[in-house]
């Protein structure tokens, strides 16, 4: 098998195995208790934060979560206020801020995904409390001006909530966010494990209720070797950075010269994390290329819209017809990719999607 799904989720990093194996084999105790394995769990806790908020920006404190979902709805339903945010943010932003009962903005986004500055600054209105946007897009991977849109959000008085799930670990994340929502599974972690930033004197109302064990007030029991496989990762990830960087740099270079020909990128080409690679061909069965390359793991949008059988959200915002929306494919590559794979794979796609054309 050939994995090529890396927004979808990452393969579990051998380091991050290692640091939770003693947390699922021997080691059981609860990290809220106050006797001795008690106390060695909480340590374990907390050296998997310190390892986990090393890449996000200093001042603030990091609550960890059942996932970046919790942690989205958690800085939404934590905060007062108008929202603004983008029509091709994730699910959990976009179902989550439509729940709210609050007045809410939903901006368009360019033709090559990106959103206007000026369009921002003019929907945040007096009474508008929240600014929220992702870092890197989960489905086409372009990089939204972060560090800009959180300027205007201050300037208005607002927060600004990053979802960085995508761009975590691999992208820098701008000092002046408020709020930040993270994941582990993607950066080589394991999954049931996220986390939300919360910037110092930011107040979050709870999203959960009962202990309140974790600061700033979410409720729950840790899982030790959760919260240690999430640090392992981090700890590799930014003792990669640079090297992970070089490597997904050359594999996208040599994937948009194989896929030069009959190949449209979504999104922009310039703005964009260089891992995920969303490109259409226009009458593509995309069904029917999944079912022909079985042996091939890639995506035909977002994994957590997986089966829904509505095309993209993203791709329709960025004023692709329903047709070439259903007719783009996702490809994500990263650490343990291999060049070779990779371009076995992309012929493999090319010769298929080549051959339904003979046929039609």
């Amino acid at each position: 098998m050939i994995y090529l799904d890396y927004q979808a989720t990452t393969p579990l990093a051998p380091e991050a195995l290692a640091a939770m194996l003693p947390w699922l084999e021997s080691q059981h105790a609860n990290p809220h208790s106050p006797h001795a394995p008690g106390r060695a769990a909480k340590a374990a806790v907390e050296a998997a934060r310190g390892q986990v908020a090393a890449l996000l920006p200093p001042g603030g404190t990091l609550a960890f979560t059942s996932g970046a979902t919790e942690a989205l709805n958690w800085a939404i339903k934590g905060t007062t206020g108008g929202i603004v945010t983008l029509a091709t943010e994730h699910a959990a932003v976009l179902d989550t801020v439509a729940a709210s009962g609050r007045p809410v903005t939903v901006l368009p986004v360019r033709a090559d995904g990106m959103v206007d500055l000026e369009l921002v600054r003019a929907a945040i209105v007096p009474g508008t409390g929240l600014v929220a946007a992702m870092l890197v897009n989960n489905e086409i991977g372009v990089i939204q001006p972060i560090e800009a849109l959180a300027d205007l959000a201050h300037a208005a008085g607002a927060l600004f909530l990053c979802d960085a799930v995508q761009g975590y670990g691999r992208v820098p994340i701008p000092a002046n966010c408020d709020l930040v929502a993270v994941s582990a599974h993607k950066i080589h972690g394991p999954k049931g494990i996220g986390a939300l930033w919360v910037r110092d004197g930011v107040t979050l109302a709870p999203l959960l209720h009962g202990g309140g064990q974790e600061a700033p007030g979410r409720s729950g029991t840790l899982s030790p070797a959760l919260c240690a496989g999430f640090g392992a990762a981090a700890r590799v990830a930014a003792a990669r950075r640079e090297e992970d960087a070089a490597h997904v740099a050359r594999l996208h270079a040599a994937a948009i010269a194989r896929l030069a020909g009959g190949w449209h990128l979504n999104g922009s080409a310039t703005d964009r994390y260089p891992g995920n690679l969303n490109v259409r061909r226009d009458g593509l069965d995309v069904g029917r290329l999944i079912a022909d390359l079985r042996d091939i793991a890639f995506s035909a949008g977002s994994a957590c819209a997986s089966g829904s059988g509505r095309p993209s959200h993203v791709l329709r915002a960025l004023g692709l017809s329903d047709a070439q929306a259903r007719s783009s494919i996702r490809i994500g590559f990263g650490r343990t990719t291999t060049e070779e794979e990779l371009m076995t794979a992309l012929d493999r796609l090319c010769a298929a999607a080549d051959a339904q054309r003979v046929v039609a």
